[in-house]
């Protein structure tokens, strides 16, 4: 073999081993720079939570075959809500992947009225998981896209009451962000504060391998997705937005009841995902921890926005663990465009309240 058919070798097994050996834990390690104490600390928890996204992705795909693993429990939730038995699976999971972990002290999820600690784990663990185990539950028994959303905070003090108080935080103090989309495949999405990256799980590796780097959503998108059932529940400047849209080319409506699947498609393709209050839910039905904070996260890390139509969401800090908040989100001027209904609303209003004066 001569030199060049030796260099050439070289350059192909680099190649293989860049297409298919960038693992989750690997790409962590690579983006911070670094093989020190937070770095491991951090690549072993995206570790962990790909794991969970693993053992979730296996049952659901075997859902109609498993006794039990589809329907109600005959529970209901601290939110008032039936508890399906992929939602109760999906976060015992989560909790017996971190269990071991060493790092997380305690995990909350918007199925569990308190946070759950690991006292084994909390004189050295540094780190809070909050997680939405199953978002768009409801798909499950119909077998359509369904995802988990997940959010790592530091542990701020020792929380002697246990009560989750240092975590009512805007969402500018998390760490990392993400979700997994369960779908013809499973895929992972994350960021520590440096971009947003893809990584779709192999089943013959059993690894979530790199998809993509650094996404970024386009400026504007056709998609506006939102439950058009609820629109006579809206206030005006959502019904404005909406007749807007109608009338004009261009705008194509998407909406699956699964804010993952839904999340998914208009960051890679652009546009607007719409959750607003309605006159029975004013505050909305999203989570901030679990749900809102760390989509909010994500999507301003690939370059979009996040709003409550209002305020900007990352800026909110909630006022207990189960807060819930309206959730605008997605490309910079599809957001825009929604908040300037709002604001002409508000301008309306303000200027029938000075006539009446």
């Amino acid at each position: 073999m001569n030199s060049s058919d030796s260099t050439s070798l070289e350059l192909s097994y680099d190649f293989a081993l860049d297409r298919d050996c960038t693992t989750l834990s690997r790409h962590v390690l690579e983006h911070l720079q670094s093989f020190g104490p937070e770095a491991q600390d951090m690549s072993a928890l995206m570790t962990r939570i790909g794991l969970a996204g693993k053992l979730i992705s296996r049952r659901l795909s075997r859902a109609g075959l498993v006794e039990g693993a589809l329907g109600f429990t005959g529970d209901i939730n601290v939110q008032g809500e039936e508890v399906k038995k992929m939602d109760l699976y999906a976060n015992e999971v989560f909790i017996a992947a971190f269990k071991q972990s060493g790092l997380v002290c305690r995990l909350a999820s918007e199925e569990m009225e308190k946070p759950y600690y690991i006292p084994e784990n909390c004189p050295i663990g540094r780190y809070t998981l909050l997680y939405d185990p199953i978002d768009g539950s409801s798909n499950v028994d119909v077998n359509l896209n369904v995802g988990s959303i997940f959010s790592i905070r530091q542990q701020v003090g020792n929380d002697p009451d246990h009560t989750g108080q240092d975590l009512l935080q805007d969402g500018h103090q998390q760490l990392a962000a993400g979700y997994i989309l369960y779908g013809p495949s499973t895929v992972l999405v994350y960021s520590i504060g440096k971009g947003v990256h893809v990584f779709i799980l192999d089943p013959s590796l059993g690894e979530f391998i790199l998809a993509a780097e650094n996404l970024t959503i386009p400026k504007h998108g056709p998609v506006y997705s939102v439950n058009e059932g609820n629109f006579w529940q809206w206030e005006d400047a959502l019904r404005d937005f909406t007749r807007y849209v109608h009338r004009h080319e261009g705008h194509t409506a998407r909406y699956s009841g699964a804010l993952v699947g839904d999340f998914h498609r208009i960051l890679f393709q652009g546009g607007v995902f719409i959750y607003p209050g309605t006159l029975k839910n004013p505050e909305g039905k999203l989570r901030l921890l679990y749900e809102s904070a760390p989509l909010a996260y994500l999507m301003e890390q690939a370059g979009g926005r996040a709003s409550t139509g209002s305020q900007t969401l990352l800026d909110i800090a909630p006022d207990h663990l189960h807060a819930r908040t309206p959730l605008i989100i997605g490309s910079h001027e599809d957001v825009a465009l929604v908040e300037s209904f709002i604001e002409e609303r508000a301008r309306q209003a303000e200027e029938e309240l000075a006539l009446q004066q």
